[in-house]
């Protein structure tokens, strides 16, 4: 009795052994298939994605928008021609800056700084009416004696051209001429200037210098032509001048 007690305690218990030892297989094909679910699911959000963009895409470089910010192994063939296209413009527009300037520059040394400029000798000559008593004595105070280019509309007399002329003889001498207004407290007058730069010379000289004012004689300044008669040593024998 106590024997059949056992066999059937162990009848009892052997299918629950047989459970229990079941269930760690269960378990492991449960986890092995959870975990492929899992690389499953992300491979295929990955292949869903795509690849990992690299950055912001950039604009396109044309001759209008480029700053030189891209490098140049980085640029397409378009680029590239767009990029030249662009430096050559801006070199051109450098290059013409650059004559533009240098010609104003000349203009202005030759009209205005140069020694021998048509202004600096009409300042010149200016100062010497101021300084001459018989010009003093037509126009009055030298501080109020103005001189000025060519009658016009404009009120403004830096506005009035001053009239001048350049020219070269066939003997190689340089002569300017010059035409301008003098006007004073008592009288207006016009002044003439004619001044040579013989060949080898730097610098001009006077042929003549001299005021007309209405009603009075020609005041001479400056008249080479007078100097050099004057100059001449006359003297007579047996009745004949000799030069």
């Amino acid at each position: 009795c106590t024997w059949g007690n056992e066999r059937v305690a162990f009848d009892i218990m052997k299918p629950v052994t047989s459970l229990v030892a079941l269930r760690p297989a269960t378990s492991f094909i449960s986890t092995h298939s959870s975990r492929a679910s899992t690389i499953a699911r992300s491979y295929a959000t990955q292949n869903t994605q795509g690849p990992t963009p690299l950055g912001p895409k950039r604009r396109s470089v044309t001759p209008f928008n480029d700053d030189g910010y891209v490098p140049w192994k980085e640029l397409s063939v378009p680029e590239k021609a767009a990029r030249a296209t662009q430096q050559s413009f801006n070199f051109g527009f450098v290059l013409v800056g650059l004559v533009l300037t240098g010609g104003v520059g000349y203009l202005l040394w030759t009209d205005v700084f140069s020694p021998n400029s048509k202004t600096v000798q009409f300042n010149r000559a200016i100062d010497k009416i101021k300084k001459d008593e018989r010009c003093l004595e037509l126009f009055g105070d030298a501080k109020k004696i103005l001189a000025h280019g060519e009658e016009t509309n404009n009120k403004w007399q830096r506005a009035r051209p001053l009239a001048s002329t350049e020219r070269v003889d066939k003997q190689g001498v340089h002569h300017l001429l010059l035409h301008f207004h003098v006007e004073g407290p008592r009288n207006h007058g016009v002044a003439q200037v004619h001044m040579v730069k013989l060949p080898g010379r730097s610098d001009y000289e006077y042929k003549y210098l001299f005021v007309d004012v209405k009603g009075h004689e020609r005041i001479y300044l400056e008249n080479s032509e007078a100097n050099r008669s004057a100059g001449k040593k006359s003297f007579s024998m047996f009745g004949v001048k000799w030069d």
